[in-house]
């Protein structure tokens, strides 16, 4: 009997840079979080297809130091997770604050340690082990370097110190940004996989190997090894892949890939998502791709109690996948003060600038509802959809008004607003693929054929929406940087109370 299939992304939203590890018959797996707080989310799956997060590594502001006023897309970089020697081990990227750090943790749960700093230069860290037990640093050269490619150094994880280099290895095929390595024992060879040409549509996987960790490096003759670069295919910008072995020795890679869609240039809103794809090795070096939306399983088929769609906040704690920009001051939320209600108090005074009261969750499906019981008390509150500060939609709840208000690079608006009831009202936020109706007489020609999707904002139980908003500017392609869409709550005045969050689909 054929495996099952599955379906890609194996974990939908804003998941990029993946790195996976093996341990006896368990898999894990962590991701970029850039500006986010927690950061780094920790995966576990059984059969690499059904993954549930476990936690965060950096869940204490004293592992991720952020400045108030750190950039979009800054923070935390591209994570590798190795497992050695009884312990788990974690090195990434801080481009806000301190450059690369190591954490380890015995369970990949947490708690993690407090970073080891390691004074080295660029981006994309990788960790391997040799047979003699020394431990390796690969990493993608710091902009202006001498040798920009991918270096490579001997290291103490424990103490944080450089033993020997960096030594130049390789520096790709000759495309722009030659980045994520990670380096593999495979037989004799020592095998370097890479990034390049950029994170966007011309992104690659190619590979290179060598009989030692000091070279010389031999790019395979099929370079790259994957990419949909120049194609129409639906999953767009593969590349910063990590391979892992399954008990039985099949070979299959994780890596980042978007879905762009609507008019050219196309755009894509989830953010740079996790997908799998099987591997082969024929000659000596790995096959693979292209990366299809259903793929047959690896022979494990382990399905997992799925993270809930709906959050009743009776928990004593936030749960794993609750994130907020930069930080989260213990002063700014509360499970406690009103039994079965999140409260959250206002820190900043607009979702425009840094420091505002914001708790989210990724956006997951293209098509989605995500809805919230909100009593605003008498404070500033709502429900927001957003890429950055400068591009977000929120549906907001003050002075006996609901409002749709618009934020764009450097104009804001409000769109639409109605009275409302004091007292709790249900907020909802629709994501939908098309149109079902045709475009209103005043919509300029076109509009209705090149948005991604389009965002409704909903109050009650009204049919029909306040407002209806081209999801395109709340895209990549517009807001620019690493992320993608996150939708949460947040007050901007006095204290808010949400009794409930449900992200699903329609």
């Amino acid at each position: 009997m054929p495996n099952p299939s599955y379906d890609n992304p194996v974990i939908a939203g804003f998941h990029p840079d993946p790195s996976v590890c093996r341990v006896g018959e368990d898999y894990y797996l962590v991701c970029s979080s850039f500006e986010y707080f927690p950061g780094v989310p920790v995966f576990h799956s059984r059969d690499l297809v059904h993954w549930r997060q476990v936690g965060n590594a950096l869940d204490r502001p004293s592992q991720l130091p952020l400045p108030p006023d750190a950039s979009a897309s800054d923070g935390i970089y591209a994570p590798t997770i190795r497992h050695h020697d009884g312990r788990f081990w974690l090195i990434t990227t801080n481009v806000s604050s301190g450059g690369n750090f190591i954490v380890t943790a015995e369970r990949p749960e947490g708690p993690w340690s407090d970073p080891v700093w390691i004074d080295l230069p660029g981006i994309d860290p990788d960790l391997v082990w040799d047979e003699d037990g020394n431990c390796w640093c690969a990493f993608a050269g710091a902009h202006g370097a001498s040798f920009f490619g991918v270096q490579v150094a001997r290291v103490d994880p424990e103490a944080g110190k450089v033993l020997e280099g960096p030594f130049p290895a390789w520096a790709g095929t000759g495309l722009q940004w030659p980045e994520a390595p990670h380096l593999y024992r495979v037989g004799e060879w020592w095998y370097l996989l890479i990034a390049e040409g950029g994170t966007e549509r011309g992104h690659t996987v190619a590979i290179a190997r060598a009989p030692s960790l000091s070279g010389p490096w031999e790019g395979a003759p099929h370079n790259p090894v994957l990419t949909h670069r120049g194609t129409n295919h639906p999953i767009q910008s593969t590349g910063h892949a990590d391979l892992v072995t399954t008990p039985d020795g099949d070979w299959w890679m994780v890596l980042l890939a978007t879905r762009p869609r609507g008019y050219s240039p196309n755009f894509h809103v989830l953010g740079r998502e996790t997908f799998l794809t099987p591997v082969r090795w024929e000659d000596g070096w790995p096959r693979v791709g292209p990366v299809n939306e259903r793929e047959q399983a690896p022979s494990a088929w382990h399905p997992v109690e799925e993270d809930p769609a709906r959050d009743d906040f009776d928990a004593p704690v936030l749960a794993h996948r609750w994130i907020s920009p930069r930080s989260r001051p213990d002063g700014s939320w509360s499970l406690t003060e009103r039994q079965g209600w999140l409260a959250l108090h206002a820190t900043g005074p607009s979702l425009d600038q840094p420091g505002c009261t914001f708790i989210g969750r990724r956006q997951l499906h293209p098509e989605s509802r995500t809805a919230v019981l909100l009593d605003p008390d008498a404070g500033r509150a709502g429900l927001s959809i957003r890429m950055d500060e400068a591009h977000h939609y929120d549906l907001e709840v003050a002075d006996g008004q609901v409002a749709v208000i618009a934020r764009i690079g450097p104009l804001r608006q409000r769109v639409a607003e109605r009275p409302v009831p004091r007292g709790p009202v249900t907020l909802s936020i629709t994501t939908r693929l098309s149109r079902e109706l045709p475009p209103a007489a005043d919509e300029p020609s076109g509009l209705h054929v090149a948005a991604p999707d389009y965002i409704a904002f909903h109050v009650g139980d009204e049919p029909e929406p306040l407002a209806e908003l081209d999801g395109r500017y709340l895209s990549t392609e517009v807001a620019t940087g690493f992320t993608g869409r996150v939708i949460g709550m947040y007050a901007t005045e006095g204290t808010a109370w949400f009794d409930w969050f449900d992200h699903g689909t329609p």
